[in-house]
């Protein structure tokens, strides 16, 4: 079910996702890989067809969250989630209550988290990385020394909160990059 009103399902997207002349096959490729692993092409990532770099990268980041951290998919989600939310995108938010319910997570119990966050679906030392994550996005001033014990003492490394963190800032990124140019819901560019 989409969370974007009827005003944002209306609107247009802002440009056209395609390739430069010459750099088609390069993106055919990602998109491909994409449509092999979720089963479709998120229109978030057909808005990278317009830079090929960028698009490789934005699809090796994905990658490393989904198989190459520390940190759990839930918690990864989550954090991609409540940073969507605190950024009123719409796509990411929708796209995340999908991967959220795919694993089993209650969306009503994952959507209370927004309003507070003690009650996110995450295992108990990850609500420090969750916490330190959204600060990041928020109040990046507020994260000091007392947050990383914290976190070492629930036995994350410094690479695993810096990988929470950077979790957050990316999607708040790709967040923005999605509102700037109206791409607010799965098929806008159909």
């Amino acid at each position: 079910m989409s969370t974007a009103s009827k005003e944002v399902l209306n609107q247009a997207a802002l440009v056209s996702p395609t390739a430069p002349a010459g750099e088609e096959q390069r993106v055919q490729a990602i998109l491909d890989m994409a449509e092999e692993y979720l089963g479709f092409v998120p229109d978030g990532l057909k808005l990278f067809s317009l830079s090929p770099t960028l698009m490789e990268t934005f699809f090796t980041n994905v990658g490393y969250f989904r198989s190459g951290t520390n940190l759990s998919p839930v918690l990864t989600t989550m954090i991609r989630y409540l940073v969507s939310s605190k950024a009123k995108c719409n796509f990411c938010i929708d796209m995340n209550e999908g991967f959220l319910d795919q694993m089993g997570i209650d969306i009503d119990i994952a959507r209370a988290a927004r309003n507070d966050l003690g009650k996110a679906p995450v295992a108990d030392n990850e609500h420090i990385l969750l916490d330190i994550a959204l600060r990041t996005i928020n109040d990046p001033d507020s994260v000091n020394q007392a947050d990383m014990e914290a976190a070492h003492a629930e036995g994350w490394s410094d690479h695993d909160i810096f990988d929470a963190a950077a979790q957050a800032s990316n999607n708040r990124a790709f967040n923005y990059l999605l509102r700037t140019f109206n791409i607010e819901q799965q098929g806008v560019f159909a």
